[in-house]
């Protein structure tokens, strides 16, 4: 029988694919509350942003549903099949970190050579930016062309086009679904100081400013779609447990577990009154 190719899955696909099982395996009962992020981080010993990417493909698939102020929930699997591309679609987080690495470069290197023109083109896309709504189709293509102004201010058409295409990304339905929870008119005049901070150390031709600009920018845009969907509280944690563990089975070996746990909490509680 011939060998096939190896593909690496991505870690995010990776726990996306557990967190399925364990509901296929009715582990997580349909309606019942998934641990919070950083519950699922710690148990996984993974970062909480791909532990996000992996709630996010989920949600995307029609599994879960989040509830920003509540929690993560199983839900009926969607009559629609996954997309046959989700194996391969990039997660949000990975994609901004390699804007932030490759971009914080060009931007450097283009506050040592961009020409009048060069600020002009990057002048417009900002002007651009401060009259339009966000979110929107039409925010997008300025963002868009502010990077890739940037980027064209190297003259090399192969970077223009990389900057180009990784921003494109964030049309793929994991980013989307990502920016709908987190996206707003707030966020977008807070990214738009972030562009102009930028704008002014290329037209500066500072270099170093012009680069940790631009990587604070995209450091900070990835902080905002890693902020809590609200339900990390302790006691929304506890509550979510509980919930949870009414809904699921649980394991084996320790169904007695909670009703000692609810007898010593009774004595402690009793201790406590006299």
């Amino acid at each position: 029988m011939p060998l096939e190719a190896v593909e690496a899955r991505r870690l995010y696909r990776q726990v996306a694919d557990q967190l399925r099982s364990l509901i296929d395996s009715a582990e997580y009962a349909v309606g019942s509350r998934l641990p919070t992020e950083r519950e699922l981080a710690e148990q996984l010993k993974i970062s909480r942003p791909t532990v996000r990417e992996a709630l996010i493909a989920l949600e995307v698939e029609g599994r879960l549903r989040i509830r920003v102020g509540s929690g993560i929930y199983v839900i009926e699997p969607a009559a629609v099949a996954a997309p046959a591309t989700a194996a391969v679609i990039e997660g949000p987080f990975e994609l901004l970190r390699a804007r932030e690495f490759l971009e914080s470069a060009i931007a450097e290197q283009a506050a040592r050579v961009a020409t009048k023109d060069d600020i002009a083109r990057i002048d417009a896309s900002v002007l651009a930016m401060e009259n339009v709504e966000h979110p929107g189709e039409a925010s997008m293509v300025h963002d868009r062309a502010f990077h890739v102004a940037i980027a064209g201010s190297l003259g090399n058409a192969v970077l223009v086009r990389v900057v180009g295409e990784l921003f494109d990304q964030r049309l793929n339905p994991y980013f989307a679904q990502l920016a709908h929870y987190f996206e707003s008119p707030g966020t977008w005049r807070t990214a738009l100081d972030e562009h102009r901070a930028v704008r002014d150390a290329i037209a500066a031709h500072d270099p170093q400013a012009a680069r940790d600009a631009m990587r604070d920018h995209l450091a900070r845009s990835q902080e905002r779609f890693a902020q809590n969907f609200g339900a990390e509280t302790a006691a929304g944690s506890s509550a979510g447990r509980g919930r949870a563990a009414r809904s699921a089975p649980t394991p084996a070996g320790s169904k007695r577990a909670p009703k000692k746990r609810a007898k010593k909490q009774a004595k402690s509680g009793s201790a406590r009154q006299r």
